[in-house]
């Protein structure tokens, strides 16, 4: 008996904890089939039917064709895109669909971007995309902090003038555009020909602002007012907390600045009449009579694959929810 006394207390703590485990076990199971049951309750099929086995398979079988069907879609002509640069040109013209019948011609890259130049308008192109992102990112930030956090007294009319931008289109803005980039108004310059006049138009995008203001307006104010009552002023507070707390909307805006920097086509055209000046959507229209399919295909390939990659990386970092935890510890 005083062998055994010692060892009925663990005993009795195990089991207890056995019993805590196995409950919260169950209660976990519970939740994901209360959850289940929740979701498919908001679908076609109720969860009674989805307890019948012919209802489930039918609707997995569907889910599984809808989604190979989205996979083809989206992904299908960059898949063959990729396929048929590195395929001669012979080949894509007789089967297009055939997957490599005499083999990978990888020489088709380095021709392309020896070839055709590729390096200059890559540059070109990245030049350009950075400085429509920055001077985007420069009016989509202090737009937004001045109408969600400032708040001036005209601010409501501010912001619906910028609201009313929205509804012009952009071909009836490019004669305007055009003139004002030919002579600057006050200074009178020219940007004709220079990558300023490119980019710098781009930071009018009352798109931007109207994203980034919605996005501030649901930032927790207690923050910002404790950070006022410490002292912080209107620079202070919109360089170390606002800022901070705006990474996932800054993202997002740096995401649809620089893709849409890279495939336009119709205002570099217009600004850039010089080839050594234009991107890469300028130049390879131009190049493509006079250039071999698979060359032209792989030149394509390569343009295509920044842009995919930048939007892989950086979405990663900036499209998630935790964008608060940095403003909040600093």
């Amino acid at each position: 008996m005083s062998l055994d006394a010692p060892s009925r207390p663990a005993e009795v703590v195990a089991a207890a904890s056995a019993t805590a485990g196995a409950a919260a076990a169950g209660s976990r199971r519970a939740t994901r089939r209360a959850r289940r049951t929740e979701d498919a309750s908001r679908g076609f099929t109720s969860g009674h039917d989805l307890r019948r086995p012919r209802v489930l398979w039918t609707r997995r079988v569907i889910n599984a064709l809808v989604l190979v069907g989205l996979v083809v879609v989206a992904l299908g002509p960059l898949l063959w895109l990729a396929k048929a640069a590195v395929t001669p040109t012979q080949d894509t013209l007789r089967n297009p669909m055939a997957l490599f019948p005499n083999g990978v011609d990888w020489a088709n890259l380095s021709t392309a971007w020896v070839d055709l130049n590729l390096d200059l308008y890559f540059l070109n192109t990245i030049i350009i995309a950075l400085g429509s992102w920055l001077t985007q990112m420069v009016v989509a930030t202090t737009g937004g902090y001045v109408l969600a956090i400032v708040r001036p007294r005209y601010g409501r009319v501010l912001y619906g003038l910028v609201l009313a931008t929205l509804f012009v289109p952009t071909v009836v803005l490019l004669v305007p555009l055009y003139l004002t980039v030919l002579d600057v108004p006050i200074i009178h310059v020219s940007l004709l020909n220079t990558f300023w006049g490119a980019f710098l138009p781009a930071g009018a995008s009352a798109f931007n602002v109207v994203l980034v203001k919605r996005f501030l307006d649901n930032l927790p104010r207690e923050i910002i007012e404790a950070a006022r009552v410490d002292g912080a002023g209107p620079f202070r507070l919109f360089v170390s907390i606002v800022l901070p707390m705006s990474r996932p909307i800054l993202g997002v805006v740096s995401v649809f600045a620089v893709l849409a920097a890279w495939k336009d086509f119709l205002w570099p055209l217009l600004v850039l009449p010089d080839p050594e000046m234009q991107p890469l959507s300028v130049r390879l229209p131009t190049l493509a009579p006079k250039t071999e399919l698979d060359v032209f295909l792989a030149a394509l390939l390569l343009s295509t694959a920044v842009p995919i990659v930048f939007f892989l990386v950086f979405q990663r970092f900036f499209l998630r929810g935790g964008g608060l935890g940095g403003a909040v510890k600093g």
